[in-house]
C-alpha cells in the first residue's frame, strides 16, 4: 500500500498559496511624508430639482457632474446657492454646477455661498444652447469673499458650471470617437471599476509587436475639476495619432498606455476633488487603498511584466491657477536623464513668446510622479494647465509637447 506523504502535499500547498498571493498583491513604494488614504465619509448630495414659487425660477443638479447643496431665495431678483464639498478637509477650490430657468424670461442675480474658509476659485462658465461660454464679466458682482452673478433666464435650462463639463459619458464618447478606424494599433480596455462599479478604462496604444517595448503612460482626471489638464491630455494624445510619420515611426518603437478618466466617481458625483472612498488619489500611490490606483498600478504592472517591457516616461495631467510643469530632481538615475531639458527647450523653441514654467521637487507624498521615479526609474512630471488657458493655447502647447516628446525619444 502506498504511503501518502502528508508533509511534502502541506508544503506544496503552502507554496502555491504563497505564489498567488504574490501574483495577486501589488508592490508598494516608499515616500518620505506617507499619507492616509484609507476611505473617508463623503457626504452625497440630495439630487433634486429646486424651485422658488414666489419668483417662477429653478435650479437642479438632476445631472452627472452637478454641484448644487441649497438653493433659496434671498430677495425678488436674488437667489442663494449654496455649494459643499463631499468633505473635509479639502483643498480650497470650489466646484459648482447646475442648471436654472425660469417660467418668464427675466434678469435674476445668483449669490455663491461656500461653508466659512472656502471661496470662489472658477470664474463661471455657461452652456446656452450646447454651447459653452466664459460669463460677460460686467455680470459678475464680487464683494469681499461674495461672488454674485446676473442671469438672463428663459423656459430653456442654462447650465452654470465652474469648468466645462465632461462627465464619464462624455469622455467615453470621445475616445470611442478619437479610434474609429484606428482599432488595429488602438484598443480600448477596462482595467476594472470604481467604488461606484464605473468603468475604468486605458487606450493601449501601439503598431506591431509589444514585446520588450518601452512604455509611456498618460493619465488624467485624478481631481475631477481639472478639466483644462484634461483637454491638453486629449489633444495630446490626439496628436499622437494623427497617423502622421512621425507618429507612426514613433508607435512603431513605443507603446502607449493612456487613462482618460482616473475618478470617474469624483466626476460624476460633482465632487470638488476626491473619489467616492472621500480620498484625493494622487496620494494613494503608494500603499494603493483605493480601487482606482491599485487597478491602474496592477495593470501597468502586469503589462511590463508580461512583455518585458521597460515604463520609461509618465504625464499625469492636472489643472491649477496657471500652466505649470512639476518635475521630480533626480534626472541622472532615470531611463531618460536629458529628456526633461530636451522637452522643454522643444517647446520654447516651437511656441511662439513661450516661457516653460517649471518647478521642481522631491515628490515626497505620495504622487504620482513620484511613483513613475521611485517605482520604476522612470521620468514622471505632472503637466498643470492653467484653469484659465483659452482652449487654442491648450491646443497648441499639447500639440507641440506631444511632438517634441514623439521627436526626442525617436532620436
Amino acid at each position: 500500500m502506498k504511503t501518502i506523504n502528508y508533509k511534502s502535499i502541506y508544503i506544496v500547498l503552502i507554496l502555491s498559496f504563497l505564489f498567488l498571493v504574490k501574483c495577486k498583491s501589488v508592490d508598494t513604494v516608499d515616500f518620505k511624508t506617507p499619507v492616509d488614504t484609507n476611505d473617508k465619509y463623503i457626504k452625497i448630495q440630495q439630487k433634486k430639482t429646486y424651485v422658488l414659487p414666489e419668483v417662477g425660477v429653478y435650479a437642479s443638479n438632476e445631472f452627472d457632474a452637478a454641484r448644487l447643496n441649497g438653493f433659496k431665495l434671498e430677495n425678488d431678483s436674488t437667489a442663494i446657492v449654496m455649494i459643499n464639498p463631499e468633505n473635509a478637509p479639502i483643498n480650497n477650490s470650489a466646484y459648482y454646477a447646475f442648471k436654472t430657468w425660469s417660467d418668464t424670461p427675466k434678469s435674476f442675480y445668483f449669490k455663491f455661498q461656500f461653508p466659512k474658509g472656502y471661496k470662489h476659485r472658477y470664474i463661471p462658465k455657461l452652456k446656452i444652447d450646447d454651447n459653452w461660454a466664459i460669463i460677460d464679466s460686467s455680470y459678475i458682482f464680487k464683494k469681499d469673499s461674495i461672488l454674485t452673478i446676473k442671469l438672463n433666464l428663459i423656459k430653456r435650462p442654462i447650465i452654470v458650471a465652474a469648468q466645462e463639463i465632461q462627465s464619464s459619458t462624455d469622455v467615453a464618447i470621445w475616445y470611442a470617437g478619437l479610434i474609429k478606424n484606428k482599432e488595429d494599433y488602438v484598443t480600448v480596455k477596462s482595467i476594472g471599476k470604481s467604488t461606484l462599479n464605473r468603468n475604468l478604462p486605458v487606450l493601449d496604444i501601439s503598431i506591431g509587436d509589444n514585446k520588450e517595448k518601452d512604455i509611456i503612460v498618460l493619465l488624467t482626471r485624478q481631481h475631477p475639476p481639472e478639466v483644462t489638464g484634461y483637454y491638453a491630455f486629449q489633444y495630446f494624445v490626439e496628436t499622437i495619432l494623427n497617423e502622421s510619420e512621425l507618429s507612426n515611426k514613433f508607435l512603431d518603437r513605443y507603446r502607449v498606455l493612456a487613462f482618460p478618466i482616473m475618478n470617474p466617481d469624483g466626476v460624476d458625483l460633482g465632487h470638488w476633488r476626491h473619489n467616492a472612498g472621500g480620498v484625493d488619489l494622487n496620494r494613494d500611490w503608494s500603499v494603493y487603498n483605493q480601487p482606482e490606483i491599485k487597478q491602474t498600478v496592477k495593470f501597468i504592472n502586469k503589462t511590463l511584466n508580461k512583455n518585458n517591457s521597460k515604463l520609461i516616461l509618465g504625464l499625469d495631467f492636472h489643472s491649477t491657477w496657471y500652466d505649470v510643469f512639476y518635475t521630480n530632481d533626480e534626472r541622472i538615475n532615470t531611463a531618460l536623464p536629458q529628456f526633461v531639458d530636451g522637452w522643454f527647450k522643444g517647446l520654447e523653441k516651437n511656441i511662439p513668446n513661450y516661457k516653460v514654467n517649471e518647478q521642481s521637487g522631491s515628490s515626497s507624498k505620495p504622487v504620482s510622479k513620484g511613483w513613475f521615479l521611485y517605482g520604476h526609474q522612470a521620468v514622471g512630471i505632472t503637466y498643470e494647465i492653467g484653469d484659465k488657458t483659452p482652449k487654442d493655447s491648450i491646443k497648441l502647447i499639447s500639440k507641440v509637447s506631444a511632438t517634441e516628446m514623439m521627436s526626442i525619444l525617436l532620436k
